[in-house]
């Protein structure tokens, strides 16, 4: 295993240190057991939820029920995560942040929740997705639409690359509220890599790892696409920007 956290921090030619920013092609059981205790501060993670990923026709077949041509591949399925996994996930980070914890209640103590109104009444899919949270037992609410083709932001449309894709937004608005400057971040699960996009933009560090090749490769050419276009302040400028507006309590319950 390499020397945590060394290799992957990225240097400017006048040697002062980007933000570390990186997913490893890898089983996230077999990363995560390198890692010493507590060292994130924070995971966000978006596990499998239950077993009909790999079943159901939306993300088996390229052809929507309406007819149309889907964007994403079809998503191959590696197993639900069990018990094992998160006493791990637990172990390696202070607090988690955890999306499909309805189908995880077993495994998850009795913490608080963040519900994520999609705005998508008429969708036969969920109306809303619920993570659970460790650092209250308040309910938090994130409301932004995510339909298909319909997006919040439609001016700044989010290319579909993963079936169980979450908006760029969702993240940053986590972060924002949940996380502190300098923390560093941790996600098992990529897949889109719509986190990592928001962990760059908003100046935190982090780790993550995508077990699936096609979906590994896809958010990297996210990704590079997405930093190409350059950053117009520094990360200092930002995080300082990012928390000048006011954030939820993190202490209240």
């Amino acid at each position: 295993m390499r020397k945590l956290g060394e290799q992957w921090i990225e240097k400017a030619e006048d040697g002062k240190r980007y933000n570390m920013n990186v997913v490893h092609l890898i089983d996230c059981m077999e990363f995560m057991k390198g890692i010493p205790d507590k060292y994130y501060e924070l995971a966000i993670v978006d596990p499998p939820y239950f077993e009909q990923y790999g079943k159901q026709n939306y993300t088996g077949s390229d052809i929507s029920t309406t007819g149309i041509k889907r964007q994403t591949k079809a998503i191959k399925f590696w197993g639900i995560p069990d018990d094992k996994y998160f006493k791990e996930l637990y172990r390696i980070s202070k607090n988690q942040i955890i999306w499909g914890c309805n189908y995880y209640a077993k495994y998850i103590p009795d913490v608080g929740r963040i519900v994520w109104d999609k705005k998508n009444d008429a969708s036969t899919f969920s109306k809303a997705e619920i993570a659970s949270k460790s650092f209250s037992l308040r309910v938090d609410m994130f409301r932004y639409k995510w339909n298909g083709m319909l997006q919040e932001n439609m001016k700044n449309k989010e290319s579909r690359i993963h079936p169980t894709q979450k908006p760029v937004a969702l993240y940053k608005w986590l972060l924002k509220n949940y996380a502190k400057p300098n923390d560093k971040i941790f996600d098992s699960h990529v897949g889109s890599g719509s986190i990592r996009i928001a962990c760059h933009d908003m100046g935190f560090d982090f780790e993550g790892c995508e077990i699936d090749k096609d979906y590994w490769e896809a958010q990297e050419a996210r990704y590079k696409q997405h930093i190409s276009q350059g950053d117009l302040f520094s990360k200092e400028e930002m995080q300082k920007a990012i928390y000048q507006d006011t954030q939820l309590s993190l202490l209240d319950t």
